[in-house]
């Protein structure tokens, strides 16, 4: 099953379009890489990859789109402005997209979305059931040319991470489902996937971390790692 859907964001004031496969199993919130469409999954072939799982119903994809080239890519607009879009983002998937969605999904993401992927579970764990980020950049001081506030510090998991000791936050990420954070060893942000990792387990979370041979940044590999851990 293949569903198409577009539909008035008030948050974001504009329309936002996500697409739908499948009809029961465990459902994945798919965020596309950076600047990346609602479509980009289908186009790239991975729904064709996963398509077995999703036909016997284990799995069923939300594929949303992104706003990045508004808010983190946006170089033009001052780092609070990106920083205040990629919130109003966050209040859209949370408020007006997810009670679209059947249960707790786990997020899942590449490149970019793998950021997106983990972000939005590390700040709203009782909202998903897990997290799949495949070849991540996770320090958000990248794309914001220096700027910072108290909001660039709580959406930048390198930084608030290493101070996090609420049980209310804790408590449900190592309930978790899934937990799996996955790169290639010649990645040059690899070793953000190791400190991401190693900061989940000082905290309890035991993350599944796994370093692939080579660069495998790419949609080939992304595929492989999607039907090892779906």
């Amino acid at each position: 099953m293949r569903e198409y859907s577009k539909q008035w964001s008030n948050t974001l004031g504009r329309d936002m379009e996500v697409l739908r496969f499948g009809t029961s199993g465990l459902p994945l919130l798919v965020f596309p890489t950076s600047m990346g469409r609602f479509y980009q999954w289908e186009d790239f072939g991975m729904i064709r990859a996963l398509g077995d799982k999703i036909e016997s119903g284990l799995l069923q994809l939300y594929c949303v789109d992104s706003v990045d080239d508004e808010s983190w890519y946006a170089k033009s607009r001052p780092g609070r402005d990106r920083v205040q879009r990629h919130l109003a983002y966050e209040r859209y998937v949370l408020d007006e997209f997810l009670p679209r969605v059947p249960g707790q999904p786990v997020t899942v993401g590449a490149s970019f979305g793998a950021l997106h992927a983990l972000l939005v579970v590390l700040r709203h764990p009782d909202r998903f059931d897990g997290f799949i980020g495949l070849s991540g950049a996770f320090d958000t001081r990248t794309w914001l040319n220096g700027y910072f506030d108290q909001d660039v510090f709580y959406t930048n998991p390198m930084a608030f991470l290493p101070g996090l000791t609420d049980d209310r936050y804790l408590a449900p990420l190592r309930r978790m489902e899934k937990r799996v954070i996955a790169t290639g060893a010649e990645d040059r942000h690899v070793e953000e996937s190791r400190r991401i990792g190693a900061l989940l387990r000082e905290k309890g979370v035991q993350v599944q971390l796994d370093i692939w041979p080579g660069w495998s940044h790419d949609w080939p590999y992304w595929m492989e790692m999607m039907r090892r851990y779906v």
